[in-house]
């Protein structure tokens, strides 16, 4: 029987929506969606790994602003990321690469945590404990998953909510597992405080604002995602 050809060389990007992950798949990354639940996050991006390798990993979607000067839509590029106990700094040369290629990106500490920082008071408690700009759901788990294998990671984030923002409890009931918007939960939600409509509406602005802000910087990156281990191993493909 003749052998299987070689997996193409590629990254793996990790995103908590489904909304994220068409925005980052393409020519040279496969796009892994966590669905907004760190343990499913850490199964799925295990098992691409299993069945193909990455040249790299990176997390990548839109984030909580801890910063208070970061206004919806400000692509931030980690330059570390916090998690619940540890802290590990990105590749070196794969955020050169993409502060080169993304002039107007913050380069700062993400922080990255299983739960969502929903409230003002829980991103100005977090921001004070870790000294992060951002926070999302999928960097800790990407970085601890690269530290694990030896591989390099980046993380490419966009705010959404802002720091003196707090999310509407609608908000956080309104992913699936799959990454696909929960009609029905937020519908539900609703139901039982319609008051939330405004800060749901307000949410999901925001939200927009930050994946127009990676469509843009997606189509500035290229295939890879800018990763130079990438760029190597396709130079070195015979």
């Amino acid at each position: 029987m003749q052998a299987a050809p070689p997996s193409p060389p590629r990254v793996i990007a990790l995103c908590g929506m489904r909304a994220e992950a068409r925005l980052a798949g393409g020519p040279g990354v496969l796009a892994v969606c966590g669905g907004g639940r760190a343990e499913l996050a850490r199964a799925r991006l295990t098992a691409a790994l299993a069945e193909g390798g990455a040249a790299g990993l990176v997390s990548f979607g839109i984030a909580g602003g801890l910063d208070p000067a970061l206004a919806p839509g400000t692509l931030v590029l980690a330059a570390w990321v916090a998690g619940p106990a540890s802290r590990r700094e990105a590749d070196s040369a794969w955020l050169a690469a993409l502060a080169q290629a993304c002039p107007g990106a913050l380069v700062a500490g993400v922080a990255g945590r299983d739960e969502a920082a929903a409230t003002a008071a829980a991103k100005r408690s977090l921001a004070a404990a870790s000294g992060a700009a951002a926070v999302d759901m999928e960097s800790h788990v990407v970085a601890e998953i690269a530290a694990d294998r030896g591989l390099p990671f980046a993380v490419i984030r966009a705010v959404a909510d802002p720091a003196a923002a707090s999310l509407p409890p609608a908000a956080l009931a309104g992913l699936r597992p799959d990454g696909r918007p929960d009609i029905a939960g937020v519908l539900a939600a609703l139901a039982a405080s319609p008051r939330q409509l405004p800060g749901l509406i307000a949410a999901a602005r925001q939200a927009q604002r930050a994946l127009a802000s990676l469509g843009r910087v997606r189509r500035h990156l290229g295939p890879g995602l800018a990763c130079p281990d990438l760029l190597q191993l396709v130079l070195d493909v015979p």
